[in-house]
């Protein structure tokens, strides 16, 4: 097993720092929230739900942990404005992002390349590509303002050998990977590190949409995976950029 995986972070390992979360509603997006949360950081709650984000921020305050802050933005529609201005306020509100968490996106249908439709391959693409790159980009005055910056984008098997039926989502997952490796490549003497996080099977609604005649009781849960999500946004990190890595043992 790898190191980052059986990773046993300290209660205040992401102390005073701010940390964004994309799909922080459901699924993994959420449990990371509430772990960073746990580990000391002021979150930033982004996703389309505004009630589902609600719902995470009350567990967070309950729990004690700092107060985060919500972010309605439904990334299919967001203009590069919408991000430039978000990017703008958290210098204004926080002064810096210590941490991005790219875990927001889209499964589309499953099927043939034949039958792709086009409405369906932009949606993909706009979700887990075109807006993940005006994200970042806009991020990164505020990521260039903490010590040592982490960025975590999220792939998948698919995204790493293409596989039949899976489309423009397996597409979205190999540019998600290029992306990174870019940004790990310009930034690589910088504060900024970039990698790359393949959750693996997960016990998410994703999963089950793809997967539906699986038994889910049998696939980790996003929180067995948190350890890797844990290390990659720590400082004990600090000096790795431009991995690709499993959270979980095949």
């Amino acid at each position: 097993m790898q190191h980052y995986q059986n990773y046993q972070a300290p209660a205040d390992a992401l102390a005073n720092k701010v940390i964004l979360v994309t799909g922080a509603g459901d699924g993994i997006g959420r449990v990371a929230a509430i772990t960073y949360a746990q580990h000391g950081a002021t979150v930033i709650l982004l996703g389309r739900t505004t009630k589902k984000l609600e719902a995470v921020y009350d567990e967070i305050v309950a729990a004690g942990y700092p107060e985060p802050a919500i972010v309605p933005l439904d990334m299919k529609g967001a203009t590069e404005t919408n991000y430039q201005d978000m990017g703008a306020t958290i210098i204004d509100q926080f002064g810096r992002l210590d941490g991005l968490l790219h875990n927001a996106s889209i499964l589309g249908i499953l099927s043939p390349f034949a039958h792709i439709d086009l409405p369906t391959w932009n949606d993909i693409m706009q979700v887990n590509v075109t807006a993940q790159f005006l994200m970042t980009k806009a991020l990164l005055p505020a990521l260039m303002k903490a010590p040592a910056a982490s960025v975590i984008f999220t792939s998948s098997g698919v995204g790493r050998k293409g596989r039949a039926h899976w489309g423009p989502y397996a597409v979205s997952k190999f540019a998600t990977e290029g992306m990174a490796q870019v940004l790990a490549d310009e930034y690589e003497n910088s504060s900024l590190r970039v990698n790359v996080i393949n959750p693996g099977a997960t016990r998410t609604g994703m999963r089950s949409r793809a997967y539906p005649a699986e038994d889910a009781s049998l696939l980790k849960t996003p929180a067995d995976l948190m350890p890797t999500y844990l290390y990659f946004m720590s400082d004990e990190s600090k000096n790795t950029t431009g991995e690709s890595v499993d959270a979980q043992t095949r």
